[in-house]
């Protein structure tokens, strides 16, 4: 996708984080826009702020987990502007704690918003993409998915994100490559950031009621929550970086793009263990100290 002036982008997760540095960075090149977000008080202020610089943008309350919700978001995109040109299933939260321990309730919220809800604009958006570039040769079509790291990777005590951004990109090469086989017009891209000071540890603050834990958290889910915090308000490199270095790729037509390159060795580290069958290395093999911690808070 080389040309962005006048195209239309919906994002969701778009209040807060990285969906609102790329709501912000669309707008600087003249996008018109598209904002979802669960959280209404804040996709109103977003939108407010978005139409204060004078940016074409619409708001719509939406819980990606459900299909219903993002069928609405796509037809009001329709509705307001005729098509869709970029696409960024973006929404994520996230849990942490020993795997054995997270309950029912935690799996069902997180895999709704991560993966269900990128499943749901890749079923719905997809389709509409591709019928517009069969209508028009100009036509320019990209989805990008945000997965992580912990996509490529997989950390201790994190093991239901880790799972659903494992699946995202997955989910991501495969619609890469059918995508290749019907369409030189409609591209994607998978994001796998790292630890960027997004808020993002906080997300269980829109967590739905009926999804909430009946039980206390449990002492590992404590420790993830306290490291989670700890090292995305550490993360060095901001949102608004990150959506430059997105738009970037989107218009150099790169499938993976990474916020922090610096962490790929503990890719390299992975796939060489399962190439030489090998057991899962040490993440903490260079820091042992942060393992002896990790250990001892989790054994209390």
């Amino acid at each position: 996708m080389q040309h962005f002036q006048d195209k239309v982008a919906v994002i969701t997760g778009a209040a807060s984080g990285l969906g609102k540095a790329f709501a912000e960075q669309a707008a600087t090149l003249g996008m018109k826009l598209v904002l979802a977000d669960i959280q209404e008080n804040a996709l109103e202020t977003a939108v407010a702020e978005l139409k204060g610089r004078g940016a074409t943008v619409i708001g719509l309350r939406t819980d990606v987990s459900k299909a219903e919700q993002v069928q609405a978001l796509a037809d009001a995109a329709l509705a307001a502007f005729g098509q869709v040109n970029l696409l960024f299933n973006n929404a994520g939260v996230g849990a942490g704690g020993l795997i054995w321990e997270n309950s029912e309730q935690d799996w069902e919220w997180v895999l709704g918003v991560n993966l269900r809800s990128v499943i749901h604009g890749v079923r719905i958006f997809t389709p509409l993409m591709l019928a517009a570039a069969s209508k028009d040769p100009a036509y320019e079509g990209h989805i990008v998915n945000t997965a992580s790291m912990a996509g490529l990777v997989n950390a201790p005590a994190m093991g239901v994100y880790n799972v659903t951004k494992h699946a995202v990109v997955s989910l991501s090469e495969t619609l890469y490559q059918d995508l290749s086989l019907v369409s030189e017009q409609v591209n994607c891209s998978v994001l796998c950031p790292f630890f960027v000071p997004t808020g993002f540890s906080d997300s269980s603050r829109n967590r739905p009621a009926d999804l909430a834990g009946s039980a206390p958290p449990t002492r590992s889910q404590l420790v993830a929550q306290a490291n989670s915090h700890k090292a995305t308000s550490a993360g060095k490199v901001s949102a608004e970086e990150i959506a430059r270095i997105t738009f970037d790729a989107i218009a150099e037509q790169h499938f993976y793009i990474y916020s922090h390159p610096q962490a790929l060795p503990l890719v390299q580290e992975r796939f060489e263990a399962m190439l030489g069958q090998h057991n899962p290395g040490d993440p903490f093999a260079g820091k042992p100290h942060v393992r002896a911690k990790l250990m001892n808070d989790l054994r209390g």
